[in-house]
């Protein structure tokens, strides 16, 4: 019983290792706008953000992931269940759409970098729209 429940426990491992390593597991770790593109589906999405606007100030984590070091390792961790389980069954949608935790993400990083230029804003409008709503083009240019 222990040969077999170890050498299960060993094949897992191994597995998810090699899983791991060959997903470029490691470059997640990263703030490497690069390793958003590991993923064939984001090729597009990572070209554009070169062209973009915010190629020059924002990277990929900047917009995506939330400013505090806690919720910002949850949220990567989140995102990157959901991505893995996606990727590995094949269940990505032909039109990626943001999740509302992603929507929420990233309207408090508009926020909190633009402040000084939204403070002026209709308050109805700010508290009412996404960012993104009317300024869709800004961080990756195809969409």
């Amino acid at each position: 019983m222990w040969s077999w429940t170890f050498g299960l426990t060993a094949f897992v491992i191994c597995f998810s290792g090699f899983v791991f390593i060959y997903g470029k597991g490691f470059s997640y770790f990263s703030s490497d706008p690069a390793a958003c593109a590991n993923c064939h589906i984001m090729i597009d999405t990572f070209e554009s953000w070169n062209k973009s606007q915010h190629h020059a100030n924002a990277k990929c984590n900047d917009c995506h992931l939330p400013r505090g070091p806690l919720l910002k390792w949850v949220v990567k961790g989140v995102n990157g269940m959901h991505h893995s389980y996606a990727f590995t069954f094949q269940n990505t949608p032909a039109v990626l759409r943001a999740a509302p935790l992603s929507k929420w993400v990233v309207q408090q990083n508009c926020v909190f970098c633009h402040q000084g230029k939204i403070q002026h804003t209709n308050l109805e409008i700010k508290n009412a729209t996404q960012c993104v709503h009317c300024h869709s083009n800004i961080g990756h240019n195809h969409f």
